[in-house]
């Protein structure tokens, strides 16, 4: 299989930001004589000097800075430029994407990527050969890249040609290659035979690269010391990560709370195994779950000590209130006095009548750390073998990760049949966990059975000169391993990996190895590792944060999966610690690094902060405009006593309740979203606990209300499914474009400043290194109209692009427009292409709603949409146990929802549904995407005139604002229930059960 890739808007805006840092420039290349033979010239293509000025430049940073709402700095920090982007959203392909517009723009060709290991060196490798024909696809060439290796001939012939081609050419580089005091490293800076007696260091420097740093924070002092001086003499320098120590010249950010909220990366589930004090006794004990059911007592799953004729051995026993461990046990007299007190189910607890208790994940007596790591494995594969029944239908390939600490562990050559312990475990446990077929479905259950258990796992580690997997050398300095035959195998066999008809499903690899290689389809992470090893928990989970891909490597994004996203992308963490531990510092990890986004709104938050709307108005803040807004807010219970952020105001501003101050009428929308960014931030939530997971039904299914003849009668009017058509004159989307491009068409000035000064009359050492050896005379500041006209756009080809429209379609407009608003396109043709996209998509969005035409088919949903299979979630948190809904159990997304469903049950509400969602259920075809109602509602009594459905109770993070895209999603969905033609149907939005009430008594 191949990995897809598409077009992310996300990729693209960070891409964008650094070709807008040199807007200014022109575009070309170098060609300049390197030296002479005879009558001979030797010419070598180099990168283009920079001819913009450092103010202009700067004046270019800024400008990005206030848009997206980032510090604004008053000065460069040298050329360097920062891009923050969260792990598994893609920054080696941000940066290779960064590359060819560069090329696209000024014709800047030459790059280093600089990389602080070997292990990062060969996934970027691996990235730039996947994303080859993708790239090309797009900007017709290909990048022509090289790793630098001075034992490798062929490698260095490449450093020859770096500055020989007029191709995009790339160098991957490790730190270690060049700046260490190995005689291999120091070849950089010696004349070799191999290159003409030249050093690689000039060819390289001829060339004026421009030099890309992959992990900056990942290097030390001396190679900081290495880039700032320029040792390269580098065009500037590009640095990429998600947790920069040092942000230079920041200039995008896509951090933690931003790649989540928009769903670009998995969710974060964590299974905690904890050893608990002694309890004073030598009774081992683990609590592995609880399970809750509607007409049973909970009852709870305990791992204990066992007497049996062969020994005593460690068995896993159904418990309910008022047993006797000591019985259970065959009366072994360390559980006397172990008689289960309370099972409490929203706790997730078992009590005793001795006094201990424990909590789910909890382990307790006498533990030995090999039976923790028998525990972890077991519940990795309970989670694997959970998430792999339903990616199994879906075609996606799910893999597991253990990482491990000793390969003697895995791999002991000592043993005849050289299993170590881990892998031994794991066979028994994998073996317990199939052993009952019947629980799955007959398809699956083959896939199970296709393999034998010793082909399913694998190693992934270093391998020595006899074939031997031997462990990897972990460098304290740099935090990672240099071992290259445990990537070369890694890296080959990325896409082999995400066969279905690959046996290997679960890997187990070196901790050294926990960076520069990943794979989207990871779910679980376990680390087998002992309690001393110290790793962030970014690093730990950084392997298998990616969006998964199916069988075809399509990515399963939001486009796909909709409102299942976070169901199928979700990876779980199987910690040998307590989830409130491993939680804990992942959190504090995660807000260090959000230093820059505020958790109070307070006056330095807001004033100098620049906001601006669509028509290109700007406000600025200052001291008095800040705490005018604050006092507001607070006079209104809006914020706190500590400048918190309440939830009143997230709901006000959800409901459209909330009114902005006068002074800040026309930026309603820049005012909410600056606001619901600092209460997200303050209520962000790192991972969720999924040990607090205490209801869990293999096959949920519909009960008695669903056979209601009034839900029936519902159902039956509802399931027909439609389809849709749109027939529209396109000379009136040209027209009606034409109109809001030349009325609302606002483009952002390029203003440059030329500042003009003289020397002074007398100079000394002193004025010359403090730089005041010139006075400064005059401050200009003019428009940039014409410094652009060099640049290449192919303008008709973004726009259809960004639209959908055709090459035709998109010249009428253009051609249709007024010349001053054309001649924008000259001042700004970024900001020109951006307006224009958005207001003909505008356009586009209305023109389709006013013309689409829903009509019924003779196809229907089945009943079976209400059958949910491996349906989990906590009492405490998102499970409801309901009697007027369609099932036992209903599961909430946000407050907003749980308190709607409550409020179903206590009033004069007959049966409801939450309709289900995602690809195998209940929804709306739209041009937008398939579009899926909450809920089914049938009213008891008279007085009640309508069935109601509701389109979206809102209050869930990512609908606190109902986006463009919902609305007109809303608009489609309307125009489909009339389609269907029930009067007594109705649909609408509300936030409340008083709101619907009050609609449903019009």
């Amino acid at each position: 299989m191949k990995l897809q890739f598409k077009h992310q808007q996300y990729q693209t805006d960070a891409a964008s930001m650094v070709v807008r840092c040199f807007i200014g420039q022109s575009k070309g290349f170098r060609k300049e004589v390197a030296g002479r033979t005879g009558f001979f010239a030797h010419e070598i293509f180099s990168n283009k000097k920079l001819e913009i000025a450092d103010s202009d430049i700067l004046k270019n940073v800024q400008t990005l800075q206030k848009e997206q709402g980032l510090k604004v700095i008053d000065r460069l920090d040298g050329l360097n430029f920062t891009v923050e982007m969260e792990t598994g959203t893609g920054k080696t392909y941000v940066y290779t994407k960064t590359m060819y517009e560069l090329n696209k723009h000024y014709g800047w060709n030459k790059f280093i990527i600089m990389v602080p290991s070997v292990a990062i060196r060969e996934g970027v490798h691996k990235s730039l050969e996947i994303t080859a024909e993708h790239f090309q696809e797009i900007y017709g060439k290909k990048i022509r890249f090289s790793i630098y290796n001075t034992q490798n001939k062929s490698n260095l012939i490449n450093i020859k040609s770096f500055a020989d081609t007029s191709n995009i050419e790339v160098i991957i580089m490790n730190y270690q290659a060049f700046a260490t005091t190995s005689q291999e490293s120091r070849k950089i800076f010696q004349k070799l035979d191999t290159l003409q007696s030249e050093k690689p260091i000039d060819i390289i420097k001829r060339a004026r690269p421009i030099l890309i740093i992959d992990e900056p924070q990942r290097f030390g002092e001396k190679a900081e010391k290495i880039f700032s001086d320029r040792e390269f003499d580098q065009l500037f320098t590009l640095r990429y990560s998600a947790t920069h120590r040092r942000d230079f010249n920041k200039i995008y950010r896509l951090d933690a709370i931003d790649a989540y909220n928009q769903k670009l990366v998995k969710k974060i589930s964590v299974k905690g195994i904890e050893v608990v004090g002694n309890s004073g006794t030598n009774s081992y004990l683990f609590l592995d779950r609880i399970q809750i059911s509607t007409d049973k007592y909970p009852v709870a799953y305990v791992e204990l000590e066992v007497k049996q004729a062969s020994g005593i051995q460690k068995k896993t026993r159904q418990i309910k209130e008022k047993d006797d461990l000591y019985i259970f046990s065959n009366e072994l007299k360390q559980y006397k006095g172990f008689v289960v007190k309370e099972i409490n189910g929203l706790t997730n607890t078992v009590a005793f009548t001795n006094g201990v208790k424990l909590s789910v994940g909890q382990t307790a007596g006498h533990v030995d750390e090999e039976h923790v790591r028998r525990i972890q494995i077991r519940e990795t594969i309970k989670s694997h073998i959970e998430k792999e029944r339903i990616m199994f239908a879906k075609g996606i390939k799910v893999l597991s990760l253990f990482f491990i600490d000793e390969v003697v562990k895995y791999r002991d050559y000592s043993n005849p049949d050289q299993k170590g312990d881990y892998a031994q475990v794991f066979e028994e446990e994998y073996r317990e966990a199939i052993s009952q077929l019947n629980l799955f479905e007959e398809e699956y259950n083959k896939y199970l059975l296709g393999h034998r258990v010793e082909d399913i796992h694998k190693g992934y580690f270093s391998i020595d000169k006899k074939g031997h997997f031997v462990d990897s050398k972990e460098k304290k300095s740099e935090g990672g391993s240099d071992d290259e035959s445990a990537y070369d195998l890694i890296m080959k066999n990325k896409e082999k990996l995400l066969d279905l008809k690959e046996p290997t499903r679960f890997i187990f690899s070196h901790s050294a190895l926990r960076e520069g290689w990943d794979n989207p389809n990871i779910f679980q992470i376990c680390t087998l590792k002992h309690s001393q090893s110290i790793i962030s928990k970014r690093q730990e989970i950084g392997r298998g944060l990616r969006i998964c891909v199916n069988s075809n490597g399509d990515r399963m994004d939001t486009s796909v999966l909709e409102g299942e996203f976070f169901d199928v992308n979700k990876l779980t963490v199987v910690a040998s610690e307590s989830y409130d531990s491993f939680a804990r510092e992942l959190q504090i990890e995660i807000v260090e690094s959000l230093s820059e986004r505020p958790v109070k709104l307070t006056i330095d938050v807001l004033k100098d902060l620049v906001l601006s709307n669509d028509k290109g108005e700007k406000f600025i803040f200052d001291n008095q405009t800040s705490m005018d807004l604050i006092f507001d807010l607070k006079t209104k219970g809006y914020v706190n006593e500590a400048y918190q952020i309440t939830d009143t105001l997230i709901k006000d501003i959800s409901d459209k309740k909330y009114k902005v101050p006068e002074k800040l009428k026309g930026f309603e929308t820049q005012v909410t979203d600056l606001l619901t960014k600092i209460y997200t931030t303050a209520n962000f939530k790192a991972a969720e606990n999924e040990n607090a997971n205490n209801v869990v039904v293999e096959v949920l299914t519909p009960n008695e209300n669903f056979a209601k003849k009034e839900f029936q009668d519902l159902w039956k009017k509802i399931k027909v499914k439609t389809v849709y058509e749109v027939d529209f004159d396109s000379d009136e989307l040209i027209k009606k474009s034409v109109e809001a491009i030349d009325k609302n068409l606002t483009v952002k000035k390029i203003l440059v400043y030329i500042t003009s000064g003289e020397q002074e009359d007398k100079m000394d050492e002193t004025s010359l290194k403090s730089g005041e050896s010139m006075r400064k005379q005059q401050n200009i500041t003019e428009k940039a109209d014409s410094l652009l006209g060099s640049l290449t756009y192919d303008l008709v080809a973004e726009i259809a692009k960004e639209t959908n429209l055709t090459r035709r379609t998109v010249v009428k407009i253009l051609q249709s427009l007024r010349v001053d608003t054309f001649h924008n396109f000259r001042v700004n043709p970024e900001s020109f292409i951006h307006g224009v996209v958005h207001l003909i998509n505008n356009e586009k969005a209305a023109t389709l709603i006013n013309n689409i035409v829903y009509s019924k088919t003779d196809q229907s949903y089945d009943d079976s949409v209400f059958t949910i299979n491996n349906f989990k979630g906590s009492l405490a948190d998102n499970i409801l146990k309901v009697k007027k809904h369609v099932h036992d159990y209903v599961k909430t997304d946000s407050k907003v929802e749980r308190d709607f469903a409550k409020a179903l049950e206590t009033e004069d509400v007959l049966v409801y549904a939450k309709l289900p969602r995602g690809q195998n259920g209940f929804q709306i075809p739209t041009p937008l995407g398939n579009y899926s109602p909450d809920w089914a509602i049938v009213f008891d009594g008279d007085k009640y005139k309508y069935v109601y459905f509701i389109a979206e109770t809102k209050g869930s993070m990512e609908s606190l604002q109902l986006k463009e895209v919902e609305q007109k999603k809303i608009s489609y969905a309307r125009k489909h229930f009339e389609a269907l033609g029930h009067a007594d149907i109705k649909y609408d939005i509300i936030d409340s059960y008083q709101a619907l009430r009050d609609k449903v008594m019009k």
